[in-house]
């Protein structure tokens, strides 16, 4: 499975590609960080999200993505932001005929260290380790991106089964009308 790990921003929206399946050998296949100009006016940042994780899809054809599900924040315009990037993420999705699976902070946590309390340093060091990479993938974003992503490698993997299965059974019914 492959599967693309959006970690949502509107300045900074971390991307990573991870394939594996549970139980077996993760490879890290890409990662970066989609970054859009605080000056830039909200309509035009959000067209470049699309664009850039439209690019994402297309290079990688990822089976699945996984993105981080908004919680709630005191900030109010940082969580906005971060709920418009997820939203341009799954429209891409949609676009791409690509399942998306959303995964709380805590989930990611969970599966990626043992627990859903730790903290991003010790988040993005297993992220180094699982992915037997030589250092962390900076900023933090990047990393987190690649966390979701192993995240739904190894929790969300039947979910996606199902899930694609009901895409491919749309389609075929679709077909027949």
């Amino acid at each position: 499975m492959r599967v693309l790990g959006v970690d949502p921003g509107l300045t900074r929206c971390g991307v990573g590609i991870v394939s594996g399946a549970p139980g077996s050998t993760l490879t890290l296949d890409g990662v970066g960080v989609i970054m859009t100009p605080t000056d830039s006016d909200l309509d035009i940042r959000l067209l470049e999200l699309h664009n850039q994780i439209t690019q994402w899809v297309k290079k990688y054809s990822p089976d699945v993505m996984a993105v981080e599900r908004v919680f709630s924040q005191h900030n109010v315009r940082t969580v906005m932001g971060t709920g418009q990037a997820a939203g341009i993420a799954l429209l891409v999705a949609a676009q791409n005929d690509v399942p998306v699976f959303m995964h709380t902070p805590s989930e990611v946590k969970a599966a990626v260290t043992g627990s859903g309390r730790a903290n991003k340093a010790q988040v993005s060091e297993m992220v180094k380790r699982l992915l037997n990479l030589e250092e962390i993938p900076k900023p933090a974003d990047s990393a987190d991106a690649l966390a979701l992503a192993i995240c739904h490698i190894w929790r969300g993997s039947g979910d996606s089964k199902l899930k694609k299965a009901l895409i491919v059974e749309k389609k075929r019914l679709a077909a027949l009308r």
